[in-house]
């Protein structure tokens, strides 16, 4: 638009010089040539714009919001028109009271009263998109400041109100995801209202009163003793277990063998052991006996 409203000042000047008067007469047709040129190409690049990949544009004439919307790419668009673009590609907002890890400079983290009335900090992230075609209505209503305007404040809201139904505890543990998906539904409900799509809300952190995480770790400190204590009283029950197994094998083991030696086993035991000893080189001398009272007499003949 510059361009254009150049081109005519030059335009103007050069007609309005006076031809053979010296001064600007010279240049008067340059002039009013070089206006006409400088006043198409601004009016080309007034009438063609460029939305970079991931925006749209949001066009506004004295004022006035169009609720046609601009795409990525080349626009064709009127000279008068002023061009907004807004990004519609997934953004995330975080409030974190770790200093300058969010939008905000220092400690911005929510913090909020549980069922239990403990106060809680919670760190939080929020990954929004835009909807394109609310681009007009968003702009009119919130102007481009939307994520402080609007994203900011339905977050913080909408956390301290669902933890008031959550023991600060639980918050902590086991149902910290039930909460991070409770948030998430009230959340949702809000941004479409406004024509932003929720993609992700992430909590980050949940601080707990110095007292209560003291409490919580005694408390699973007491529950690891008493699983290890377990463990060793199950490890000596097994060990006991093996050996009275042993115990009862050996003592059957012994009985069948006392049941099974009778005399007449016994006597032929010892016919086996005789025979061998007669094929020993080493025995020479062999006095027999019968019985359990004359047993053999073995002598060695060397």
């Amino acid at each position: 638009m510059f361009l254009f409203i150049l081109g005519i000042v030059l335009f103007i000047i050069g007609n309005a010089a006076k031809p053979n008067t010296g001064g600007l007469s010279r240049f008067r047709n340059i002039l009013r040539l070089g206006g006409l040129a400088v006043m198409v190409i601004g009016g080309l690049t007034a009438t063609i714009r460029q939305i970079p990949a991931g925006h749209i544009g949001v066009q506004v004439l004295f004022g006035k919001v169009e609720e046609a919307v601009l795409n990525e790419g080349l626009n064709f668009v009127n000279p008068l028109m002023t061009v907004k673009e807004i990004e519609v590609r997934t953004q995330n907002y975080t409030m974190s009271s770790i200093h300058d890890e969010g939008q905000q400079a220092g400690d911005d983290g929510i913090r909020v009263l549980s069922k239990d009335g403990l106060e809680v900090a919670i760190d939080l992230t929020v990954l929004y998109r835009i909807d394109p075609k609310f681009g007009p209505s968003i702009y009119r209503d919130l102007n481009l400041d939307y994520e402080n305007r609007y994203i900011r404040g339905v977050a913080r809201t909408r956390i301290r109100e669902g933890a008031t139904g959550y023991v600060a505890t639980d918050l902590y543990s086991f149902r910290r995801k039930e909460f991070e998906n409770a948030i998430r539904s009230l959340v949702e409900v809000d941004f479409t209202k406004k024509g932003f799509i929720l993609d992700q809300l992430l909590i980050r952190n949940i601080t707990l009163p110095a007292s209560v995480k003291e409490s919580i770790e005694r408390k699973i400190n007491a529950e690891q003793d008493a699983q290890r204590m377990e463990y060793v009283l199950d490890k000596g029950r097994r060990e006991a277990d093996l050996k009275r197994v042993e115990a009862q094998g050996t003592a059957d083991a012994q009985k069948i063998l006392s049941e099974g030696l009778n005399e007449k086993v016994l006597q032929y035991e010892m016919i086996k052991v005789q025979k061998e000893l007669v094929n020993s080189p080493n025995s020479k001398i062999i006095i027999m006996g019968s019985g359990k009272a004359n047993p053999p007499i073995i002598l060695d003949g060397k």
